[in-house]
């Protein structure tokens, strides 16, 4: 059973391992995550489960206090969007599709770095819904502005508003994160807490060293993809 309890407790729900474009392992980021104080993670490949499926699993096997969600960055016909899951779906690519079909199979659905173009963030099109159960209003790999406008519109549209890391590199994990105010540590705390709007994000951004070490995987990655 799950421990019931009350209190705040830190999570990183925007993290990429090697199942798609990071360069941790699952296993790597449960120890990052660990080491940050995070209570919470998603890790959400490009397009697949994988990722999360394998920590949680790995989870399972060394029973420590961290619960992993079952997650997913999907590239929609309007740009990216983070879901939240019990355990993995179908993703159609239509956006209209996905947000029905997420929410059938009791997923949250919430726009990654929304107004990051640049990174393909939905932008205007997060207005013709009203479904979303939160923004990313704070992702710390995107531009300043696109984060200040996330937060405008999160409060214009009365949404809550999640803080991550969008960590590419494990020592990424953390750098910015939301604060959840949780009454059990478990998969259905978080989404309890998230969808009753108690939760605060904590901005943050890496300090350059960070941001030149991201780039040199990027360097690499593409030389590795070629």
């Amino acid at each position: 059973m799950p421990q019931v309890i009350d209190m705040h407790v830190k999570a990183d729900m925007h993290i990429h391992s090697t199942y798609s474009d990071g360069r941790a392992s699952p296993r790597e980021i449960l120890i990052y995550a660990q080491y940050k104080g995070l209570a919470v993670i998603s890790i959400t490949d490009h397009d697949t489960f994988l990722g999360s499926v394998v920590a949680q699993r790995y989870l399972r096997s060394i029973q420590e206090d961290l619960v992993v969600i079952i997650g997913n960055e999907v590239r929609t016909d309007e740009g990216d969007i983070l879901l939240y899951c019990y355990e993995p779906i179908d993703t159609p690519r239509t956006l209209e599709d996905l947000v029905d079909y997420a929410h059938s199979n009791n997923c949250l659905v919430v726009p990654a770095h929304p107004f990051d173009l640049f990174r393909l963030g939905i932008g205007t099109a997060i207005y013709e819904f009203k479904e979303w159960d939160a923004i990313e209003a704070w992702n710390a790999s995107a531009n300043k502005g696109a984060n200040r406008k996330a937060v405008e519109v999160a409060k214009e549209m009365g949404l809550p508003m999640l803080a991550n890391s969008d960590a590419h590199i494990p020592e990424y994990i953390g750098t910015a994160y939301t604060v959840l105010e949780i009454d059990e540590l478990s998969v259905d705390g978080v989404f309890k807490a998230i969808k009753r709007g108690l939760v605060k994000p904590h901005y943050g951004y890496p300090p350059f060293n960070l941001v030149a070490k991201r780039f040199l995987w990027s360097i690499e990655r593409a030389l590795r993809n070629h």
